[in-house]
């Protein structure tokens, strides 16, 4: 990163242009914060606390609330400072550590949904071996290697974003910082860096993808095979929720870096796909996981027994 970045600033455009929606547009994002929070961390200390719940799957379940809350706070907090203060400056450091941190969760998030798939797959199609497959030292073993991915994915991004030049005041249409908005306000020749991004999403896209949708084949195989209605239905509904928050994850990231690599006139669509893909995806997960998963529910109840 040369001299002239040493001192540079970005603006950000935030979630509104107008004054006047900005305090209740405040309120809003604070509830939806703290109902994020409050909701992951009450599955986090379900999945704790319950004997019940300690299996792999709920192991797998409280590191995605884990995640949900960390990439909540990676964004909002920052989005609720500049609402109230309506100063939209960054610095390229704070902004380059807000990427980093983005980009580490997105990615482990990512990587741990498809553990999650192949989870469930072993669950309904070897439910006799499962325990054994996964056991403890799999699970922490899988959930390492995801973090550890999301941070050699992030690592390498922000590695080639340091050598990039940045010059004049330049303002990113979003309330958060985004690589390729980051990459349009370079002074430097970029080519490489969207080289960069092209390889990784398409490569690491397709092995995701298919670690994803490959298990779903089998299960799907597997469930009709199944004569109980009753474990018929139970798989289903696990699967079904676990589908919805991969179609929603995917569609939501399909969008906001597709609007906002390709078609930037188009400003408010795209604040509005980042404001669903960076604050309401962490507040839905755990609510879908949560409506059809009835031992999580029956967990709960007990918990207010307890009172």
């Amino acid at each position: 990163m040369g001299n002239q970045t040493t001192w540079y600033v970005l603006v950000l455009s935030g979630v509104t242009d107008l004054p006047n929606l900005q305090p209740p547009l405040l309120l809003v994002f604070l509830l939806v914060y703290l109902m994020t929070l409050i909701v992951n961390l009450l599955i986090l200390f379900l999945v704790s606390t319950d004997s019940h719940l300690q299996t792999p799957m709920y192991f797998f379940l409280g590191t995605l609330a884990c995640l949900d809350m960390s990439s909540s706070s990676v964004t909002v907090p920052r989005m609720l400072f500049d609402l109230h203060t309506n100063q939209k400056i960054i610095s390229l450091q704070a902004c380059l550590t807000q990427i980093y941190f983005f980009l580490f969760i997105a990615m482990s998030e990512v990587l741990l949904l498809a553990v999650m798939s192949c989870d469930r797959c072993i669950a309904i199609c070897r439910p006799l071996h499962y325990m054994q497959i996964m056991d403890q030292k799999t699970c922490v073993r899988l959930v390492s290697g995801t973090l550890i991915s999301g941070m050699v994915y992030s690592l390498v991004h922000i590695l080639s974003l340091l050598k990039l030049t940045f010059c004049g005041l330049n303002t990113l249409q979003s309330f958060l910082c985004d690589l390729p908005q980051l990459l349009q306000v370079s002074c430097s020749d970029v080519f490489a860096n969207k080289l960069l991004i092209l390889f990784l999403v398409v490569f690491l896209g397709v092995c995701v993808l298919f670690m994803n949708v490959y298990p779903y084949i089998i299960i799907l195989k597997t469930i009709i095979k199944i004569q109980s209605k009753h474990m018929r239905y139970k798989a289903f509904s696990t699967c079904s929720s676990h589908l919805t928050v991969i179609f929603i994850f995917y569609v939501t990231g399909f969008f906001n870096y597709l609007e906002t690599k390709t078609n930037h006139h188009f400003a408010d669509s795209s604040r509005m796909s980042s404001v669903f893909y960076a604050v309401l995806t962490p507040l839905l997960n755990p609510i879908i996981y949560s409506l059809r998963n009835q031992e999580l529910k029956t967990s709960f109840k007990r918990v207010l027994n307890r009172f």
